[in-house]
């Protein structure tokens, strides 16, 4: 009986798998392989998002890959990184020898070197993707390589000049010539580690081909540690100013229908004394992302990042892409968030650009696609990452049967989101306004499958680390509606996560200081029949009392046998006197307890203190107001206007107050009582709820709790 963990195979181009799964302890093997990534070639992809339909939490990586295929330009590498590598070469020779276009420059036991001629040949544009061109390769290798496990593949980074390989244009910036168009890698053990589940395994792999195997052969690879440059100086490739001059300029192109939309970017350039494992663990903790990655380049590279965008994603003959675009920062609590969220949502500009964006990855879409399969199935749903609130399309269409996963990546290249409208005009633009070449901004990231599948990201909000010093680049979506120095602002921002990462450790969980104000006293919170009280009293036990919670009606004698330090009238329908309030105050008052009043409790002070009520035109249900203060202790270390929300119809009138009561709180816009405070004894109370969500701001609501009773008890 075959052992369920381990099965053979034979692939497409006769070369025989084995595979054997072995389950492991899914934390501990991947902090190993972040760490082994310092110094060894290899990839880790890691999902820390989750979106409903879209993403889920997953690892996957190795390192030590027994072959890489490298690209510059026309020339295409394919080496053996150690002994096992040898072994599939052989094959890989063979297959490669099948194409007109590719001739050999180097072939021996190590690598093979081979060029791809490209040599203008009449296509229709339906077939741009299948052009002579670096994927001709990958295309063989998939097809040697191709059978049914669903986690071998070609690993690694794309770089953004492979676009002007399936549309050329005339290259303005000089390239370096270390620059590497491709780096993928086969592997030949794989950790999958899926945190929904809560399971991992190492997936090992052996190759034979032709009475050739890798079964007696070790793993292993040769080691080159991260070492790094301590001396550079901090620089950009844009003064201030200049990113927006650019933004300037391209307006002059939009006025004239040169282009709709461009993504020019800029860079910023730091030293990295911390290893690139450090930098992946805290891009991971300060911006969980869809597509987090660590690639060990070799030659002293790699690219750390946290992208929130799928490039392209295949599964079967489903092909799908989230276009984003339109952006705007987090705000400092939930309640922010949602402000800014309806700001994203309620902005033109930002939905023009979307939209574009979507246009324009549909019709990429259409060229491969089934006739009227290409669907938007998502339209600005919104996505939320540590510091950004993002707007996103998701879009599928599905690949007609002479297309292939990779047919389905080359139509894309490049995203609109990173390259602009139209797109080859927008390339042309960047090419000649930004300052550098993009190497691997703009590309991407991922796998593609030999099972026909492909999971790829974006190449977005990455540290490039080359020779000891690390980049960053950032850039924005532009369009006629652009502010210039909005838009410079927000790649500084955008950039901003991914310098803290360079510059900042780790968060150390602080040690929490704050005394409560009320520790050891007992607080009696008195309900009147209202939905809030619970709420109000988790804040009153967050200053460290101990809460009772009493429903009204309780014999008021009993006070007298256990007094508490704090009475609190809670909010309530209705008016003070169905409850008979005035009653429990002379109690709390005759025992020289304080006293704290919301909503319905302070009306019932104003009301006990000879005050008088009226109601409101419009009820104020549910809404908030701003509250402007004016002196008292209760808002001590406050600012003068804040947000609170308002539950009430009564209110008390401001011209019938006692000189005993003062008025220390008002709302803005219609000017209502909304904090009163007893000039000699210990009663306070306030209009608005300090308990609800529209109370959070700057945990308003809390602070203004704990100030309350602190003021009240501190002279007890």
């Amino acid at each position: 009986m075959a052992d369920e963990n381990q099965w053979d195979y034979r692939t497409q181009g006769d070369i025989d798998v084995s595979v054997k799964v072995v389950s492991i302890e899914p934390d501990a093997a991947i902090e190993d392989l972040v760490d082994r990534l310092d110094s060894a070639r290899g990839v880790l992809l890691s999902s820390s998002y989750e979106y409903p339909g879209r993403y889920t939490r997953w690892d996957m990586g190795f390192v030590d890959p027994p072959l890489a295929v490298t690209s510059s330009g026309d020339t295409v590498v394919i080496q053996a990184l150690n002994p096992r590598g040898r072994v599939l070469l052989e094959p890989v020779r063979r297959r490669l020898g099948e194409f007109e276009e590719i001739s050999f420059i180097d072939d021996n036991a190590d690598q093979t070197v081979c060029q791809v001629d490209r040599a203008a040949t009449r296509f229709e544009e339906e077939d741009r993707s299948r052009q002579p061109s670096s994927f001709t390769v990958v295309r063989s290798l998939v097809e040697l390589f191709t059978g049914t496990d669903q986690h071998l593949g070609l690993y690694g980074a794309f770089g953004y000049d492979l676009a002007f390989q399936f549309e050329p244009i005339d290259l303005e910036l000089s390239r370096p010539k270390d620059q590497r168009d491709l780096v993928l890698y086969i592997p030949d053990e794989i950790i999958v580690v899926d945190h929904q589940g809560g399971v991992a395994e190492r997936r090992r792999y052996e190759f034979g081909y032709r009475g050739f195997n890798t079964t007696d052969i070790s793993r292993g690879g040769a080691r080159d540690p991260y070492q790094p440059d301590l001396e550079l100086e901090p620089t950009r490739d844009h003064d201030r100013g200049e990113y927006a001059r650019i933004v300037e300029t391209a307006r002059e192109y939009f006025a004239r229908g040169d282009l709709f939309e461009v993504v020019s970017s800029q860079t910023f350039v730091e030293p990295s004394p911390e290893p690139p494992s450090e930098l992946f663990r805290r891009l991971k903790e300060q911006n969980p992302s869809p597509y987090g990655f660590l690639i060990n380049l070799g030659q002293s590279e790699w690219l750390v990042g946290a992208s929130p965008e799928m490039y392209v994603r295949v599964e079967g003959d489903r092909v799908e892409t989230c276009p984003i675009s339109g952006t705007i920062a987090r705000g400092q609590d939930p309640l922010d968030d949602a402000s800014q969220i309806l700001a994203l949502l309620n902005s033109e500009k930002d939905e023009s650009e979307l939209t574009m964006c979507t246009d324009v990855d549909r019709n990429d879409k259409s060229r491969i696609c089934v006739p009227g399969s290409v669907k938007v199935i998502g339209r600005r749903q919104i996505e939320m990452y540590s510091r950004l609130i993002h707007t996103v399309d998701h879009v599928e269409g599905r690949l007609r049967p002479e297309f292939d996963a990779l047919d389905a990546f080359l139509t894309h290249t490049w995203a609109v989101t990173v390259t602009g409208a139209p797109k080859t005009a927008a390339m042309i633009f960047l090419e000649g306004h930004e300052k550098s070449p993009r190497a691997w901004y703009g590309g991407a990231i991922g796998k593609v499958g030999f099972d026909g599948s492909l999971n790829t990201g974006l190449t977005l909000r990455t540290i490039r680390i080359k020779d000891g010093h690390a980049e960053v680049r950032v850039g924005a979506t532009l369009l006629w509606d652009s502010d210039p120095v909005a838009e410079e602002e927000e790649t500084e921002l955008k950039a901003s996560a991914f310098l803290d990462a360079l510059r900042l450790p780790r968060r150390v969980p602080e040690t929490n200081t704050f005394v409560p104000p009320a520790q050891g006293r007992e607080i009696l919170l008195v309900d009147h029949m209202d939905s809030f009280v619970h709420t109000l009293a988790n804040y009153l036990r967050q200053t460290g009392a101990k809460v009772i919670t009493r429903r009204t009606g309780f014999p008021l004698e009993e006070l007298a046998e256990r007094p508490p330090g704090l009475l609190v009238l809670s909010p309530g329908p209705g008016a003070p006197a169905d409850f008979g309030i005035a009653n429990t105050i002379q109690a709390a008052l005759d025992l020289e307890i304080p006293i704290f009043g919301v909503c319905l409790g302070l009306q019932a002070v104003v009301e006990f203190f000879g005050g008088g009520l009226d109601q409101l035109e419009i009820p104020m249900h549910g809404k908030p107001s701003s509250i402007t203060v004016d002196g008292g202790r209760l808002f001590d270390g406050l600012p003068n206007e804040f947000r609170a929300g308002r539950y009430h119809s009564l209110y008390a009138r401001e011209d019938s107050l006692p000189d005993s009561l003062e008025v220390v709180a008002r709302s803005l816009d219609d000017g209502v009582v909304m904090a009163v405070e007893h000039k000699t004894l210990p009663v306070c109370a306030v209009q608005f709820h300090p308990e609800s969500i529209m109370s959070f701001d700057d945990e308003i609501g809390l602070r203004l709790v704990r100030n309350a009773v602190a003021m009240l008890t501190d002279n007890q």
